[in-house]
């Protein structure tokens, strides 16, 4: 897939066929390198920014490793793949690996779907009643809704200064916005057992982990905002419809707006519930352009520039490594997320799972000029602190839970 602009700076999207993509992966061979120099290395290829037009948006290629494992190192450009086109197109690897080590055990992979017909579907729903259907939607969150109330990953300080500088001492949005927008990743790692107690509860329950994170994230939010019971996060969907859209690769960075209000009487099962049926809203309508959506808050609430109603953005990739089939793969693995340098809002977590147990891991994407390390290591706690104290108390009252944290 390549990008190509006109003269009058129009932009087109058009795909290279097959036996005209001269495209080498190479193998790396660090076998004599410190591993953290590897990773420094690696570091250092992913800040390298992309030409956009024209040319090739990825980098792959293999590695060797020290302490002999053997790896694949994948950089792409995001309006080319996002998680879920990255996940699936993993997995068909080690499907396709599997397939060929054990043929009596796994099947080949399913063939990919069409990317141009998914993108001819995608064209259509500008004038489909899809469209019209989301479109009232979002409008009526607009601009029939009352207004949010902002809730910061640090406390109250940003919104009472916010008020202090208007002159309005019931303004309910903020500024979060750094001109710097130079990014590090901070990663912390939940350990096997804790881990797989949150993922046999929500089995147990019924619960979609990513509900139980949300809930996590929400009630810690209200915690460090004078228990604030409204609480708005953006919530990232990268997640595909049909068959079709899940099989062909693409990008699809859609971030939503997505407020809960749950009252302290309410008990924490309550909540995840309330963020369930939420969530399950916005999924039905996730197609509209998140950008348009975003413009369209501004006029409608009036927000000064840089003004937002959410501090923190969360996805949760449901990459899971379970042995099925009856196929026993190697017992080691490792993987390793590296930040390109660059980010553009202050606070970006992303839960994934462990390849080598797993377990889950919080992937803090932040901008060190906004967010220091000592406030994330504060939110990583109660977030984690939260979520074990409500399945202990999952039905009693929220605030008998906010006291135990």
């Amino acid at each position: 897939m390549r990008f190509h602009q006109e003269e009058d700076k129009s932009i087109w999207q058009y795909i290279v066929p097959t036996e005209c993509n001269d495209y080498d992966i190479p193998l790396h061979d660090y076998r004599h390198w410190k591993e953290d120099d590897v990773h420094a290395k690696l570091t250092d290829i992913t800040k390298i920014p992309f030409n956009m037009f024209d040319t090739q948006l990825n980098r792959i290629i293999m590695i060797q490793l020290s302490d002999g494992y053997n790896g694949l190192y994948m950089n792409v450009q995001h309006m080319t793949m996002d998680s879920s086109s990255l996940f699936v197109f993993l997995q068909d690897i080690i499907e396709i690996y599997c397939a060929k080590m054990y043929p009596d055990q796994v099947k080949f992979p399913n063939a990919m779907k069409s990317y141009i017909e998914c993108l001819k579907k995608d064209l259509q729903y500008p004038n489909s009643k899809a469209y019209e259907k989301d479109f009232k939607y979002w409008q009526n969150v607009l601009y029939n809704e009352s207004e949010p109330m902002y809730t910061d990953f640090a406390g109250e300080g940003r919104l009472i200064r916010a008020r202090l500088d208007s002159g309005n001492p019931n303004k309910r949005s903020a500024g979060v916005v750094s001109t710097d927008v130079s990014a590090q990743i901070s990663v912390y790692k939940l350990e096997e057992e804790p881990s797989k107690q949150i993922i046999s509860f929500c089995k147990e329950h019924n619960v979609p982990i990513v509900c139980m994170l949300i809930m996590g994230l929400r009630t810690v939010l209200s915690i460090l905002n004078n228990n604030e019971k409204d609480v708005s996060i953006k919530t990232t969907v990268a997640r595909r419809g049909t068959l079709l859209e899940k099989k062909s690769g693409g990008t699809r960075i859609h971030y939503f707006p997505f407020r809960t209000i749950i009252e302290p009487e309410e008990t924490f099962h309550d909540g995840i519930e309330k963020i369930r049926i939420a969530q399950n809203e916005i999924f039905r309508h996730a197609n509209y352009d998140p950008v348009k959506l975003t413009m369209e808050r501004i006029k409608a609430s009036k927000l000064e520039r840089g003004e937002s109603y959410e501090s923190i953005s969360l996805t949760y990739q449901p990459l899971s490594v379970e042995n099925e089939g009856g196929v026993e793969l190697p017992a080691k693995y490792k993987s390793k997320w590296y930040s390109n340098g660059v980010a553009a809002q202050p606070v970006y977590l992303t839960v994934m799972h462990r390849p080598k147990d797993n377990g889950l891991d919080f992937y803090f994407e932040y901008q060190p000029k906004v967010v220091t390390k000592e406030e994330l290591d504060v939110l990583y706690y109660y977030i984690c602190r939260t979520i074990f104290r409500g399945m202990e108390n999952f039905d009693k009252p929220l605030k008998n839970i906010l006291e135990l944290v």
